[in-house]
């Protein structure tokens, strides 16, 4: 690799002591407008970057990729999750691609938690009844919930972000079921005193809320389909902090509509920024604007891994987060 400064560029704008501390180590450009970049400009930025620093909001697709320069040698984005990123299309161009995992962890499970906690206790209910004027004070039967002491939280997911949502419900009283790819550690699911299930069906029926952590994958495009989301209890709640592709967004509508399911907690969308209406229109559920890993401690330590990623692979290395190609 070369020793002169590789030409960077920032889709979006990052915390100031990043972009400071990426100005002084390679040729990088800004994006002051924090508007995320027309399709034509991340064209030309992929024509014209040795390294493109995309986050979730860029789509970069095969057909972005194929009009890439040659000088493009790495995509390192600015996040966890890497379906936003054609990585096959990547692969095939010698494209080495990075992102930020682990950083996120316990800044995603705290707000599912927060999630589980404000959907069954009506928290944002709550919340708009204090505001409007209308409340008539304290009330034997008014705004009455459930608790989640003593219920079954099934997990969809049981990797980094799974693992800390189910040590927040232990100190809940919730009692952790999951399911995922296979069993995590024997110690581990002692330690969470965790039920495994292989089949996600069985799963869904028997829980009394359901929180989604896994990645967006092929495999997991509407793993929570209309089939599926009928399993629930019509008592339960589902909590989705993953990516909104995970569920079918109109199914949910329409079962929640039919209090088939009795509420959710949503911070991802499929279509971001649009939220459908069927959801922003239903009292039973709390809508968050993607605020799951949004920390200031958490923004600044993916710009750092960002900027080891960056470092390492124009020193001629591997970087430490590349994304392997056991997930393609």
């Amino acid at each position: 690799m070369s020793q002169s400064k590789p030409k960077v560029i920032l889709t979006r704008k990052l915390p100031e002591t990043i972009e400071t501390r990426m100005r002084e180590l390679f040729d990088t450009t800004l994006n002051d407008s924090d508007k995320a970049l027309s399709r034509d400009e991340l064209e030309m930025a992929v024509k014209t970057a040795d390294v493109l620093v995309p986050t979730v909001t860029d789509k970069v697709d095969a057909e972005l990729i194929a009009k890439a320069g040659s000088q493009l040698r790495l995509i390192a984005s600015f996040g966890t999750g890497v379906d936003h990123i054609d990585l096959a299309a990547a692969k095939a161009r010698g494209i080495t691609v990075t992102n930020t995992p682990g950083v996120l962890t316990e800044d995603t499970a705290d707000v599912t938690m927060a999630l589980i906690l404000a959907v069954p206790r009506r928290i944002a209910e709550g919340d708009a009844l204090a505001r409007s004027g209308q409340w008539q004070g304290w009330s034997p039967t008014g705004m009455l919930g459930h608790r989640i002491n003593g219920k079954r939280l099934g997990i969809v997911g049981m990797g980094r972000i799974g693992e800390a949502v189910a040590r927040r419900a232990r100190g809940f009283g919730l009692s952790v079921h999951y399911h995922n790819r296979k069993p995590v550690h024997p110690e581990t699911e002692a330690e969470l005193e965790a039920t495994y299930w292989e089949s996600l069906e069985q799963m869904l029926a028997r829980v009394d809320i359901v929180s989604v952590n896994c990645p967006h994958t092929s495999a997991t495009n509407h793993l929570l389909s209309r089939e599926r989301l009928s399993l629930m209890q019509r008592s339960a709640y589902l909590v989705n902090t993953s990516r909104g592709e995970v569920v079918d967004e109109v199914a949910l509508a329409d079962l929640l509509a039919q209090r088939h399911i009795a509420g959710a907690g949503l911070d991802v969308y499929s279509s971001e920024p649009e939220i459908p209406a069927g959801l922003r229109d239903l009292p039973n559920v709390v809508l968050l604007p993607h605020i799951g890993s949004a920390t200031i401690e958490g923004r600044l330590q993916m710009g750092d891994k960002v900027i080891i990623n960056v470092q390492t692979f124009w020193d001629g290395h591997t970087p430490p987060d590349r994304v392997i190609e056991a997930m393609l």
